[in-house]
């Protein structure tokens, strides 16, 4: 007989799934109270990780439309339910499992895909989106800056050979594509990088 208390409880898994960009299905057979708190704490707070039943646990994974946990639901398990950085999950994860080899990573889902444990392993290894944000900031710096170096030097040579041969002028228009050229692929990253930025 299905009682509120069990209906409330998929309810709410079912409602982690669906505000999770990712979800790490594990075993932690043998990890203390103490340990679970260090992992949660090493997690932070935008990662939920959930001792769950598998009855109700299969229950809201289908409700949620997340079908890489079915075959998986079988011992002490626990739910990792990432609302944030999922690189940055992922990574705290592994590290944890390397060193309380209690905890098994069996499976997980990011953006929509099924992931097995070397799929989560190489999330875990992809850089976090704190890294990332910090070489966009140097991508946005660094351009402008070689940019600038660049059209510099092509414009003192061409004021130099101003006063050449016509051979040289007719070298000019080529040489002026060519610093057009060259600010244009410096400043095509930053472009886009600000535009990522934004996006985010």
């Amino acid at each position: 007989m299905t009682t509120p208390s069990k209906v409330s409880a998929v309810a709410e898994i079912t409602n982690d799934f669906k505000e999770s960009n990712a979800a790490v299905l594990t075993e932690y057979r043998g990890l203390t109270v103490a340990q679970l708190k260090e992992l949660r704490v090493a997690l932070g707070q935008d990662t939920k990780f959930s001792v769950v039943k598998n009855t109700l646990s299969a229950i809201a994974a289908k409700e949620a439309g997340v079908d890489a946990f079915n075959d998986q639901l079988a011992g002490p398990t626990a739910i990792a339910f990432i609302k944030g950085d999922a690189v940055a999950a992922a990574k705290s994860l592994t590290d944890f499992a390397k060193a309380n080899k209690q905890l098994v990573i069996k499976t997980g889902v990011f953006e929509g895909k099924a992931l097995d444990a070397a799929g989560v392993a190489a999330l875990a290894a992809l850089e976090s989106r704190e890294l990332q944000l910090a070489r966009v900031a140097g991508v946005l710096k660094a351009p402008a800056s070689a940019a600038a170096r660049i059209i510099d030097a092509l414009r003192l040579k061409l004021e130099e050979e101003g006063g050449a041969s016509a051979p040289a002028a007719e070298e000019a228009p080529a040489e002026e594509a060519a610093v057009e050229a060259a600010a244009e692929e410096v400043a095509a990253p930053a472009e886009a990088a600000e535009a990522a930025t934004e996006e985010n």
